[in-house]
């Protein structure tokens, strides 16, 4: 079973060996093996592709509109095969070094029979198809990354920083947990921490998927990386920022990016008995006819050029279509195993649904009363990122119920939504969270939360979402 590498969250990639604004060094080399054609400077394999294009033109204008002699015209395929040519040649010599025995060879002997034959327009055109499809590998796995880039260019460098009273502007690596630092409006939040004072709310669009602001209140988590809103608010670091979650995502994709594994391409994969099946039929022809364009002539044809322009395009089109959908494609490699795929797995539920759950029903406990367990719950619910929480806000705006401050609010993975609302003890769970189900009533289809209100089962919340 193969599982594609399909995410909706964002890569990052920096030059190996660099260190970024949080001390993260991304690994300099990678595993040994063959080289990763999709790792070469872009500019290499465009340029020589623009030169191979430029020599062509230039060979036909000068042969057959200037009618200049062939020795003349075929100067610039000269130089296109002793750059060029003698680029690709030497990528080609180190993958053949490592054991790969891809389809490319074929276009390498084809370049190199073609030199030795005169025949300096086919070479300059094997040359173009090789280079041009590479450069649109590269650009393929770059257009990949890209969204990745933004994220690594959003940590700022400095933190403001409570010292005596004081405010101070301080690096980073000085941030230590414990630290009280001010988050002024729409600045990014500089570490992992929990608001101590003031009201206000944070896009974390590119830390949580969501696309919407959270609202924060003293007790509120916040994420490094996250986008203050137009409030400043004051958080007490939990943690270094080096050992922040936006820290995390960056080290875990560098990793990835320095370690990623190499396309391997419909066209490498025939190369195992296509390439010498082919080589073969080349030579037992120039043994029987005796002339050694025929050599030539039976690699230029066996040669899977379409292979070699036609599947980087289709890489690039189907990242560039999926993009336009909402899906970001980490590894072009998984878009040729995705036909093995087996199992697919989804972070959210608003993956597969449109992401506006509403709240259907309220079963509320008989000591308690039903709009004013919601109203608790909506003063609690706008301060959290939970995918349900709009849900009850939305519903008790659509009673005309004001939400009310609240206090200590805190929302920590697998425990559930907690907070202090008009003095009462709130807190909002899964079913398997509350430890007397016999006070519950049967479960019903769909989304469902459990209110506790000073420790008491108050009510349950019972939620639908369409599935798109």
């Amino acid at each position: 079973m193969e599982v594609a590498e399909i995410s909706s969250g964002l890569p990052f990639a920096t030059e190996a060996g660099d260190v970024n604004s949080l001390g993260i060094v991304a690994p300099a080399t990678a595993a040994a093996g063959p080289p990763d054609r999709t790792n070469r400077p872009i500019q290499l394999d465009t340029y020589v592709a623009i030169l191979a294009a430029s020599a062509i033109a230039g060979y036909l204008a000068m042969r057959y509109l200037l009618d200049l002699a062939k020795s003349a015209a075929d100067i610039p395929l000269c130089i296109t095969l002793l750059f060029g040519g003698g680029y690709l040649l030497l990528q080609l010599a180190r993958t053949v070094r490592h054991g790969e025995w891809g389809a490319d060879l074929l276009a390498g002997v084809s370049i190199v029979a073609s030199i030795c034959t005169g025949e300096f327009l086919v070479g300059a055109i094997i040359v173009l198809m090789l280079s041009s499809g590479t450069a649109l590998e590269i650009a393929a796995t770059r257009r990949a990354s890209a969204v990745l880039d933004a994220l690594a260019r959003r940590m700022p460098g400095v933190a403001h920083q409570l010292i005596d009273g004081q405010l101070q502007d301080v690096p980073l690596d000085r941030v230590t947990s414990g630290d009280l630092l001010i988050v002024l409006p729409h600045e990014l939040c500089p570490a992992d921490g929990v608001v101590t004072e003031g009201h206000g709310g944070m896009d974390e669009s590119y830390l949580t998927g969501e696309p919407y602001a959270a609202a924060k209140a003293p007790g509120s988590d916040v994420l490094s990386g996250a986008v203050n809103g137009e409030s400043a608010l004051t958080i007490r670091a939990s943690k270094r920022p080096v050992d922040s979650r936006y820290a995390t995502i960056m080290s875990i994709v560098a990793e990835a990016e320095s370690n990623r594994p190499r396309m391997r391409r419909i066209s490498q994969r025939l190369g195992a008995w296509y390439t010498p099946l082919a080589l073969a039929v080349a030579t037992g022809g120039w043994a029987w006819n005796g002339d050694p364009k025929r050599f030539l002539a039976v690699l230029v044809i066996a040669t899977p050029c379409p292979l070699l322009i036609a599947i980087p395009v289709a890489i690039l089109g189907a990242i560039s279509l999926a993009a336009r959908r909402g899906i970001v494609v980490r590894n072009p490699l998984a878009l040729e195993r995705i036909d093995s795929c087996a199992t697919l797995i989804f972070d959210k539920t608003g993956t597969l649904t449109f992401g506006r759950p509403s709240l259907t029903e309220i079963v509320s406990a008989p000591a308690f009363d039903r709009s004013e367990v919601l109203k608790l719950v909506a003063s609690l619910e706008q301060y959290s990122r939970h995918p349900l929480a709009g849900a009850v806000t939305s519903a008790a705006a659509g009673e005309g119920l004001t939400p009310e401050p609240a206090e200590s609010v805190s929302e920590r993975p697998g425990e559930g939504l907690s907070g202090t609302v008009a003095a009462r003890y709130i807190r909002v769970v899964g079913r398997k969270s509350h430890s007397t189900p016999a006070e519950l009533p049967p479960q019903a289809p769909g989304l469902e939360c459990i209110v506790l209100i000073d420790g008491r089962f108050a009510a349950v919340f019972r939620f639908r979402d369409e599935p798109r």
